[in-house]
């Protein structure tokens, strides 16, 4: 009797591949310039709270990709600024036979899609051990950035203006 394995994760032979290979921090840094200062709250603790974001990817070898999830997170209250926050969260990712398209697609949009929930985790935890209040940042639509991005590349290779995306606020 023999025994046949079907292995799920493998794709068909030539067929398109998607993989996780490895997902961690690549750089981390925290700053409270106002420390302890700043704890007084005086009127309350309501801080404007800025938000940048920025992906990229590089081909590391074969089909394996690096995406990075860069997220900056600043808080001020009027020109003081509380705190400051950035995290670096990468991932690789084996990427195999798609069309450019595809691939394009996976690397910009898929993957930090992927990489975002362990970056929200990493600045909300990073500013609770700074001592300020928890801070949970809202689902980011990546899909639409993507599009919005594609949009501009399709635009700038046609020489006419595309309208610039904002980040989604929920």
């Amino acid at each position: 009797m023999t025994e046949n394995t079907i292995d799920p994760n493998a794709a068909a032979p030539n067929g398109p591949a998607f993989s996780i290979q490895k997902i961690y921090v690549k750089d981390l840094s925290f700053e409270a310039p106002g420390v302890p200062e700043t704890f007084a709250f005086e009127g309350g603790y309501k801080p404007n709270v800025g938000l940048e974001l920025n992906t990229s990817n590089r081909l590391i070898k074969d089909d394996s990709y690096e995406v990075s999830l860069n997220l900056t997170v600043t808080a001020k209250d009027g020109e003081t600024t509380l705190f400051l926050a950035e995290v670096k969260q990468c991932g690789i990712f084996l990427v195999q036979n798609m069309e450019e398209n595809a691939q394009r697609h996976t690397l910009g949009s898929f993957c930090p899609s992927i990489l975002f929930p362990y970056a929200r985790q990493v600045i909300s935890e990073v500013i609770a051990n700074g001592g300020f209040p928890q801070l949970l940042l809202a689902h980011i639509n990546f899909e639409q950035l993507f599009q919005a991005q594609e949009e501009r590349r399709n635009a700038e290779a046609a020489g006419t203006d595309a309208p610039a995306a904002d980040l989604p606020t929920h």
